[in-house]
């Protein structure tokens, strides 16, 4: 089991760490790189074309602004590939949200929310527990404790 997070510049780091914690947690292999959709196109290519043959499985690609980086990801590999808008300094993340999310007919992009670390990283969790069952097992174990801890907040809150 093996997930690339992809970021665009070492400025979405925070929010990369997020999906990697997730990963982690669950047991899965993560490889951590920055290659940029514009300064370095040709080094992303080649990162897409040969992500399956390194045992890649699921790629996440954060970046902000035009946020091209899992469209142009996506348009190589067949790999899935979660798109993961970051907030910049302009339009509160809703450039990048857009520039991940409209793909054309036949280059799919899933997408999670502006800055949404964890649910990247617990997408492809749910996309790798298709062929991993122990994942299954754990995601469903994950999905128990958060209703606990809500139901101790609803508890906390009644008193």
């Amino acid at each position: 089991m093996k997930v690339a997070v992809v970021m665009g510049s070492i400025s979405d780091k925070e929010i990369a760490d997020k999906s990697v914690g997730i990963l982690k947690e669950f047991g899965v292999e993560v490889e951590m790189r920055v290659i940029s959709a514009h300064r370095t196109p040709f080094e992303a290519l080649e990162f897409a074309k040969n992500a399956e043959e390194e045992g890649i499985e699921v790629i996440i690609a954060i970046a902000g602004k035009a946020a091209h980086l899992a469209g142009v990801i996506a348009g190589v590999t067949p790999l899935p590939v979660i798109g993961l808008p970051v907030k910049s300094s302009t339009m509160d993340g809703m450039d990048s949200l857009l520039s991940t999310v409209q793909m054309p007919k036949g280059v799919p992009v899933a997408t999670v929310a502006i800055n949404g670390g964890e649910n990247a990283g617990l997408l492809a969790v749910q996309i790798l527990s298709v062929k991993y069952p122990e994942l299954r097992d754990k995601f469903k174990e994950y999905k128990i404790e958060l209703g606990k801890q809500v139901k101790e907040m609803d508890a906390e809150v009644k008193k």
